[in-house]
């Protein structure tokens, strides 16, 4: 099995979108709504965002982590 070297666009805007995904199957689960409520909800936060922004490099944590970081945006509010 070839080494991968190099992670292209393509691939890093796959793993985000997958853990998108893994984040909001989470969040399901714990807030008991509907997963089009806490995918526009979860998006539209400080930690979607920052999901999104690949400089962050939030992506290359766990779902659990992100998931984590959004509950603890619920309740601070920051």
């Amino acid at each position: 099995m070839e080494k991968l070297r190099t992670v292209t666009e393509e691939q890093r805007k796959f793993a985000i979108d997958a853990m998108v995904t893994l984040v909001v199957e989470e969040l399901v689960r714990d807030f008991n709504l509907a997963p089009s409520i806490v995918l526009k909800d979860f998006v539209t936060s400080k930690t979607g965002t920052l999901l999104y922004d690949e400089s962050s490099k939030l992506w290359w944590n766990g779902p659990s982590y992100v998931a984590d970081l959004y509950r603890k945006e619920r309740r601070t509010g920051k």
